[in-house]
């Protein structure tokens, strides 16, 4: 059972299910923030738990694939080298699996900022939105957003 299990995890379904997996998830946070289920699930660390073991299994198999993890310090100094790591599907597997953790708990702090900061929840939605898309937009759209609903701009919370 175990074999046939492992056989089944491939990149492409790990890519497959985690991108669909982490669609209910974002739907929570997006229309029932406030819920105890979104609480348990969303803001607790099951969500990164499960997706740091998909990272760590992709890492395991490249490992067994002799794919040297090195090379992945080489993307710092050339965007050639970025284009060569990601053209190896484990490492853009792993990369995509980051940009997702990243974005849910981008996500989730969001949605918890904007409550207590009492922002409408249409604006909100949207700006979850589009975090899902491209985080970094959403999280300046955020702040831009929040400065006029916590009267102050704070660099540290």
């Amino acid at each position: 059972m175990l074999i046939e299990f492992k056989d089944y995890l491939t990149f492409e379904n790990i890519y497959f299910w985690s991108n669909i997996g982490i669609l209910p998830f974002w739907l929570m946070i997006i229309l029932i923030p406030n819920s105890r289920l979104t609480q348990i699930l969303v803001n607790s660390v099951i969500i990164p738990l499960i997706l740091s073991s998909a990272y760590v299994y992709v890492f395991y198999q490249a490992v067994l694939m002799d794919e040297s993890f090195l090379e992945i310090f080489k993307i710092y100094f050339d965007l050639e080298n970025l284009y060569t790591v990601f053209a190896t599907e484990s490492f853009l597997l792993v990369f995509w699996l980051h940009f997702l953790a990243i974005n849910i708990f981008l996500g989730s702090w969001v949605s918890r900022d904007g409550i207590k900061y009492n922002i409408p929840r249409l604006s909100l939605s949207i700006i979850l939105i589009i975090i899902f898309f491209t985080g970094p937009l959403g999280l300046v759209l955020h702040w831009l957003i929040r400065i006029f609903y916590a009267r102050r701009l704070g660099f540290h919370d």
